[in-house]
């Protein structure tokens, strides 16, 4: 890619800005541009990649997509001003990149699209009170539901509970409907996506990239500007333009989609992707958009291509879920983030960073991560997510980890997912209970019990699956906050049966366990 030189814009031009989870030529920012008069403002900028130390793929797959993107712009005949990371004139910021193009292009206003995170629309808010013309914020419209709309649904209703937002979007937006009744008579297949996976059941290769001389020139740069960072470029083989996307979406509907809703919870050593979509980093970075992710979905049932609990289950992950975290994210921010419900205080360990540890699933589940930047949300949500829960690690630790280590994560789906959902930190907002689970469920829906040191039928002692005495340990210890939950009557009325030696027992492997976790060290264990 040879670096973009745009000519200055002529007087009354508009200046239009593109983060780089805005790759979407349908953005808001970019409605009624007008190539003659209107520049494109394009960043990257070291205090994006920084803020927290993002995974090397994570970052070379945004800078590469933003470039990509930038080009297909130019094909078009649209002025694009493009700063590049290794400018020697970049402020490294946003708003210093900002404040540097409105200097450079003297346009009349400026129109950017409201960010999907709560700390960058609060630096564009302040930036817009110091810049000398108009900065226009738009609505982000590639979302099925605006703020207002999850707003307005929110307002009056004692609780905020996913199923019934996601029976409004399907009734408001007409997929998998049959009138006003559910295709199938039922709302919600999830009781049939939770088979284990057969031996001889092979999940088909996902598509992988090779990088052409644009990726090859933004690998060089991360790997020279950010050698710290978590992960490995390794293998990235990431779709960074939109072409490649609707080839990955092309490829799941054909070929994953069908067996998704069997397997979609299943795990598998050595097999990270299974029957996965892999599309949320494409659908975060904004190179696939919601709407036409979910018609071609819908349209594989209608064809007899996939059957309706496996489409049902991909299009509430994405109709319903995707929707419903990013109304609670912006409905409760800021101070969502700053809950901690359970007084969780525990430092991340160290094999959350080196995958060191003698528990198979986890040291799994950080290597894939570590290798791919990548991991399903059964991997994070029951197994790291899980244990975080059980071992009261600091929830903002946590979040952060999860920042970091996943390519598709950015902060209004990542925070939600992991604040509420995994963590129970916010008390029940998101989630009616906390997802805590023991050995057991693990060894149902993987094979990584297999080849572990510890069995998940060995319930106390050295042999003992530390995610058996762990779970009991976590409702004891947080018996007076939880124990009111009538989600989890059953498994206090089972601890209420315990008697004072098998008490003392799960109390006793736990300490021991918990103490001989070693902390990571910040910097020092990536």
């Amino acid at each position: 890619m040879t670096r973009p030189s745009p000519q200055p814009m002529r007087p009354g031009g508009t200046l239009r800005l593109v983060l780089g989870d805005q790759l979407s030529r349908s953005l808001s920012a970019l409605d009624g541009l007008d190539p003659a008069r209107d520049t494109v403002l394009m960043m990257e900028v070291r205090a994006e990649a920084t803020y927290v130390r993002h995974h090397a793929q994570k970052i070379a797959l945004f800078f590469s997509a933003m470039r990509h993107f930038a080009a297909a712009l130019g094909e078009e005949g649209v002025r694009v001003d493009y700063i590049r990371l290794d400018d020697p004139a970049n402020s490294q910021s946003f708003a210093g990149e900002i404040a540097r193009a409105v200097e450079r292009h003297a346009p009349a206003r400026v129109i950017a699209t409201e960010p999907g995170e709560w700390r960058v629309e609060d630096a564009l808010l302040a930036l817009r009170e110091e810049l000398p013309i108009p900065l226009e914020i738009r609505p982000d419209s590639r979302f099925f539901a605006t703020r207002g709309d999850f707003e307005r649904w929110a307002e009056g209703r004692r609780s905020l509970r996913m199923e019934f937002f996601y029976r409004q979007m399907r009734r408001a937006h007409g997929l998998l409907m049959e009138g006003e009744a559910p295709l199938g008579g039922r709302w919600n297949f999830d009781a049939e996506n939770r088979e284990a996976l057969p031996k001889d059941v092979h999940a088909p290769t996902p598509p992988r990239f090779l990088p052409d001389a644009i990726t090859a020139e933004v690998l060089k740069l991360v790997a020279r500007e950010f050698p710290g960072h978590f992960g490995t470029l390794d293998g990235f083989g990431w779709a960074v333009t939109r072409e490649d996307a609707l080839t990955a979406l092309d490829h799941f509907i054909a070929h994953v989609l069908p067996r998704f809703g069997d397997y979609q919870d299943a795990m598998r050593a050595g097999d990270p992707f299974l029957f996965h979509a892999i599309l949320s980093p494409y659908l975060n970075l904004g190179l696939l958009e919601p709407r036409e992710v979910c018609a071609a979905a819908e349209r594989a049932f209608h064809e007899g291509a996939a059957p309706l609990n496996a489409v049902e289950g991909f299009i509430r992950q994405i109709l319903g879920w995707r929707e419903y975290v990013r109304g609670i994210y912006w409905l409760k921010m800021p101070d969502y983030a700053r809950s901690n419900h359970l007084g969780a205080t525990r430092p991340l360990p160290r094999f959350f960073w080196d995958g060191q540890t003698d528990l198979a699933c986890l040291a799994h589940v950080v290597a894939d991560t570590r290798a791919h930047a990548y991991a399903h949300h059964i991997q994070r949500l029951m197994v790291i997510g899980n244990f975080a829960l059980l071992a009261g690690l600091d929830p903002a630790a946590v979040e952060e980890w999860f920042l970091i280590v996943y390519a598709d994560a950015v902060e209004w789906v990542e925070l939600p997912n992991v604040h509420g959902m995994a963590l129970f930190a916010d008390g029940g907002v998101l989630g009616s209970k906390p997802y805590a689970a023991s050995g057991a469920y693990i060894d149902r829906m993987s094979d990584y019990c297999g080849s572990c040191r510890y069995d998940p039928k060995v319930k106390s002692g050295p042999k003992a699956c530390p995610f058996n005495y762990l779970y009991w340990d976590f409702l004891d210890r947080n018996r007076e906050t939880l124990a009111r939950n009538p989600r989890l009557a059953m498994p206090y009325r089972n601890l209420a049966r315990f008697d004072e030696a098998r008490r003392h027992t799960i109390r006793t492997d736990a300490a021991r366990f918990l103490n001989g976790l070693e902390p990571a060290q910040a910097g020092r264990d990536w």
